[in-house]
């Protein structure tokens, strides 16, 4: 699942955030060819503010958050409620604005099954994406901008670091995505 629905207020550059090209190509369609290429079983794309369909594979699902402002709670609400309904017993999370996490991390933080929540860890820092097992959905905040950052830090004894390569750094302004050209 990666979380697109962010407006990326701190971004001033000429288009969206989302819509702004490394290597040619829009910023998010990087973080949704390595997720989509890690197999997993099913591509969902939490959206909001800018609009991304035109970058989504085939089979992926589109899941437009109308709460998207409210913060980044907000959208991996949409996500847990999504993966509830279709029964799904873990979901592997992940942000549309990450170019450097490839689909190796994917993979590797999807098959950590030894604990409720994997995180992936990138030269010993925690990064994404994230695998939430049911378990602790239920414990995740519905508001604000944390996300599961909350969750991992209150209850560190769930938790397994994951080692992955790749570079986990997102891109938040003008500034970081020249980093990425």
């Amino acid at each position: 699942m990666l979380l697109a629905a962010g407006a990326g207020t701190r971004f001033a550059g000429p288009t969206p955030k989302l819509l702004a090209e490394v290597d040619g190509r829009p910023l998010v369609a990087h973080a949704v060819e390595h997720a989509a290429a890690a197999d997993l079983d099913a591509l969902i794309v939490v959206t909001g503010a800018t609009e991304v369909a035109s970058v989504l594979p085939p089979g992926s699902v589109e899941l437009p958050n109308p709460r998207w402002a409210e913060g980044q709670a907000t959208s991996l609400a949409v996500a847990i409620r999504w993966a509830d309904v279709h029964g799904f017993e873990a979901v592997v999370v992940g942000l549309a604005d990450q170019p450097g996490v490839p689909e190796a991390a994917w993979r590797a933080v999807a098959a950590a099954t030894s604990a409720p929540i994997a995180v992936a860890t990138y030269h010993g820092r925690r990064g994404h994406p994230v695998r939430l097992d049911r378990g602790v959905w239920d414990r995740l905040p519905t508001t604000g901008d944390a996300g599961a950052r909350s969750l991992l830090a209150a209850s560190p004894e769930l938790v397994r670091e994951v080692p992955c390569e790749g570079d986990p750094t997102d891109v938040d302004t003008v500034e970081d995505l020249a980093r990425w050209r």
